[in-house]
């Protein structure tokens, strides 16, 4: 069979390059050896924000004398609330499907082997392909720590697909995006919850400011936060597990509980794809590869959590794999990667673009900061919000706006209208010309950098 281009991984950014392949006019053949939509809609980004959103509204109801609002007896069916996610998530999985038989892309179910620049085997059949677009994400990574293939030692997917582990105590290892989420979706439902993390801070690639304020919350919230620790070893049986650890002291605690989570990061996943002797150029085990995604093999471009040295967020694939069917084309690439958004689903929420404050000093700015706390926000005291920050770092001498932290209720959502900001360079005095509705959580972004005017 003969196509165009293979994309081989169906998540974001496969299934977005596949679009943007088959509009172009371009025959597509999409490999994917699971499930349409990878890691980030079956068991990553959507299964934990559709968990998140109930163990919320039940954590909410819990609190809700304050509010005038008197309910008795609340409770949670796990299985039902795990059975929503499942429905959701079956949606989108129907319609990333629709899209990809609306544009007459070919799926193929199963797992992928490029044998040559231009050739690629599934299930017994050779493709011959002009292009090849290597899209297939991520592992979980285990680090080696006695007993962390055991019984009672879950990943993430074992909490987000299926029916999940209920638990009443947890122990995660990994204070990361993925760890912090999943701390707070199992104290949100009753779980008591220990975060163990080999960094200084939790959230390490994030500004440290915003980790104290993050643990700050999560301490308030009972949830136990260890961080600069290195963990020796994981003991026991499912419900009755343990994990050994050292602080930076040297001083060794266990801490129990009846499962253990191993939020240690992902590494990327080539199992499988590159036939012996294919002299693609690797780096720590990703594909290396450049702004465009073009490799070291011409005609082999490669995207998303695959790829080198690679920031691991399905908007990055999904932009790259846009950016990559253009240079195909030869077009200009489409999304400026410069500028990339990171968000974290806690409660609060947490986002950030650009430069913080340290960076700046760094790349040798001066940078002036404008800040704005939650308790000076209408919205944020009518919907009782927890004390946090909105923070927008510019150049002192020009007025650009660098980059901006936002630790506050919807900032995952009010994080574009920086990013934009960022972006297009605009200065401070600029985005506070722009009227923002009273009373929204977006005043904060004004009155930041109102301030900075």
């Amino acid at each position: 069979m003969t196509f165009d281009i293979a994309i081989i991984g169906g998540g974001p950014g496969g299934y977005t390059a596949a679009e943007k392949a088959a509009k172009e006019g371009l025959s597509v053949v999409l490999f994917e050896q699971d499930r349409i939509g990878g890691t980030c809609l079956n068991r990553g980004c959507i299964p934990t924000k559709a968990l998140l959103h109930t163990a919320e509204a039940y954590a909410a109801l819990a609190d809700a004398e304050a509010l005038g609002i008197h309910v008795e007896n609340i409770s949670v069916d796990f299985a039902a609330m795990h059975r929503r996610k499942d429905s959701v998530v079956s949606a989108l999985r129907q319609g990333v499907e629709k899209l990809m038989k609306a544009n007459k892309v070919t799926v193929v179910s199963g797992t992928a082997c490029i044998q040559a620049p231009s050739v690629v085997s599934c299930n017994g059949e050779t493709y011959e392909v002009k292009d090849i677009l290597i899209a297939t994400g991520s592992k979980v990574f285990y680090p080696p720590i006695p007993g962390i293939h055991g019984p009672g030692v879950y990943n993430s997917d074992d909490l987000l697909e299926g029916e999940g582990k209920a638990l009443n105590s947890l122990v995660i290892i990994g204070g990361g995006v993925v760890g912090v989420e999943c701390a707070c979706l199992y104290r949100d439902l009753g779980c008591e919850v220990t975060i163990l993390e080999v960094a200084d801070h939790i959230l390490p690639p994030m500004d440290r400011e915003i980790a104290q304020r993050l643990t700050m919350f999560l301490k308030k919230q009972g949830i136990t936060v260890a961080a600069k620790v290195s963990v020796e070893k994981i003991e026991g049986e499912p419900g009755a597990m343990s994990v050994t650890y050292r602080d930076k002291k040297g001083t060794s605690y266990t801490v129990q509980a009846e499962g253990v989570l191993a939020a240690t990061g992902r590494r990327a996943n080539l199992e499988g794809l590159l036939s012996e002797g294919l002299d693609l150029q690797l780096e720590r085990g990703a594909v290396v590869g450049d702004y465009a995604g073009c490799t070291s093999i011409p005609h082999i471009y490669v995207i998303g959590d695959a790829k080198a040295g690679n920031i691991q967020l399905a908007h990055v694939a999904s932009a790259q794999g846009e950016n990559a069917v253009a240079h195909i084309v030869g077009k200009p690439l489409p999304l400026d990667l410069s500028v990339v958004p990171s968000c974290v689903y806690t409660n609060p929420e947490i986002a950030s673009v650009g430069l913080t404050e340290d960076e700046a000093k760094a790349a040798g700015i001066k940078p002036k900061c404008g800040k704005i706390l939650t308790g000076a926000n209408g919205k944020c005291l009518i919907e009782g919000a927890e004390s946090g920050y909105v923070k927008v770092v510019s150049d002192s001498e020009t007025g650009r706006i660098l980059g901006a932290q936002l630790v506050c209720p919807r900032a995952t959502d009010m994080i574009g209208e920086l990013a934009v900001a960022v972006q297009k360079k605009l200065t401070a005095a600029e985005l506070a010309a722009v009227v923002h509705a009273h009373p929204t959580f977006g005043e904060m972004v004004y009155g930041a950098v109102e301030s900075l005017r």
